[in-house]
């Protein structure tokens, strides 16, 4: 027998006791695999709501800064087109989170309004919380841009604690 079959031979001999406990392994990752899908549906859930809750901010900050919330500042602001703008507007007012008339600016209605100061609140507190352990201005508020969407409440309140006993 040569070297490469007596190896084949021996591996097949060592696996019947793997194959005992298979089992118990595939157990023990069914477990984790449900896990892991919970965490990856609730990622994905917060990053559908991350492009509303972008705009529906950017919103709530013009019509505080400017008085108005005008289609080609939130493109501005945000970096996109015009054409991006009109079409996630649309798509925000089928929530009931804005109005818009032609030739007008956007409007936030009360949940509107609602989703934007509590979207503000986290990202203040994320914000707060990258500053708190040393990270640099320019990192902390671009990196608190997309963490806020994805930091549950009891982060969120985690993140506040520790902002406390530091200040």
């Amino acid at each position: 027998m040569d070297r490469k079959t007596r190896a084949m031979a021996a591996s097949s001999r060592k696996s019947p006791p793997l194959r005992a406990h298979a089992g118990a392994v595939k157990a023990l990752l069914d477990v984790g695999a449900k896990e892991r899908a919970r965490n990856f549906r609730a990622t994905r859930d917060a990053r559908r709501t991350e492009v509303v809750e972008d705009y529906v901010e950017m919103i709530a900050d013009l019509i505080d800064s400017e008085g108005e919330a005008r289609t080609v500042d939130v493109a501005d602001r945000l970096g996109v087109s015009h054409a991006t703008v009109v079409k996630t507007v649309a798509r925000i007012k089928t929530l009931g989170l804005v109005t818009s008339r032609p030739y007008r600016g956007i409007f936030l209605t009360e949940r509107g309004r609602a989703m934007a100061n509590a979207s503000r609140s986290r990202h203040e507190v994320v914000l707060a919380f990258l500053r708190a352990i040393g990270v640099c201005e320019d990192t902390a508020q671009r990196d608190a841009e997309g963490m806020e969407h994805h930091c549950s409440p009891e982060t969120l309140a985690a993140f506040v604690r520790l902002i406390r006993r530091r200040a």
